[in-house]
């Protein structure tokens, strides 16, 4: 089975009712068998802005779509505009003291026991069906634009990074694993339209509500929970 790892503000972009730490069934996660994996679903009350965009990915010519693809790749990668493109370096200076939740053993519990969130924090658990918690996510408050995901002993798994412009469109997000390592980039036009590359900054495809086309406007992917 192909492992695959959901980033939970990728998720808020898929029209979950703008529910912070709505997640849908993630199939697995490095370190964990390959066992689909169920999420608890907090409420937000955010109501991002966002321009009304039409989509015409499909009516556009090859050299249209081209242009298209290098301007976000520009806006993501070359300009960094949104200063959340790190090397790897310079990820592991920025976040080091994220390595380890020094509190892990408290919001094991809290989120194990459905807390979703206190004064400090916005969280998110993940089980497997059997009821084992297998990692955990956490949104503090004072920097709402993070997202960190650990293990249930507090070691760091992934990173999600959101430009300053978040909740509202467009905002740029990325995502790193606990090596500094790019592993998405994603430009949001709109709730509706995002451009995704990955870590070689190559373009993955265009989503538009639930589908994925590629560069030649062929759909590759379909998603749920849209």
């Amino acid at each position: 089975m192909k492992k695959i790892f959901v980033s939970l503000f990728l998720l808020l972009a898929f029209g979950l009712g703008q529910q912070a730490f709505s997640f849908e069934n993630i199939t697995t996660i490095d370190e964990t068998s390959d066992k689909q994996i169920e999420a608890i679903e907090p409420e937000t009350n955010i109501a991002p802005l966002q321009a009304e965009i039409s989509f015409d990915w499909l009516t556009l010519d090859q050299t249209q779509r081209e242009e298209n693809i290098e301007k976000y790749k520009k806006l993501l990668f070359e300009n960094n505009s949104s200063h959340i493109y790190f090397s790897k370096e310079d990820f592991k200076k920025e976040f080091a003291k994220y390595y380890k939740d020094k509190d892990f053993k408290l919001h094991y519990m809290l989120t194990n026991n459905g807390v979703t969130e206190d004064e400090d924090a916005k969280y998110c658990a993940f089980y497997f069906k059997k009821g084992t918690l297998v990692m955990y996510a956490i949104q503090y408050k004072n920097n709402p634009t993070n997202a960190f995901y650990y293990s249930a002993f507090g070691k760091l798994y992934y990173t999600d990074l959101m430009s300053k412009e978040y909740p509202n469109y467009p905002y740029t997000s990325m995502q790193y694993d606990r090596k500094g390592q790019l592993k998405s980039a994603i430009y949001f036009i709109t709730k509706d339209i995002q451009y995704m590359f990955d870590p070689d900054k190559e373009f993955q495809g265009i989503w538009y509500k639930d589908k994925m086309y590629d560069k030649n406007g062929k759909q590759t992917l379909t998603r749920n929970n849209w």
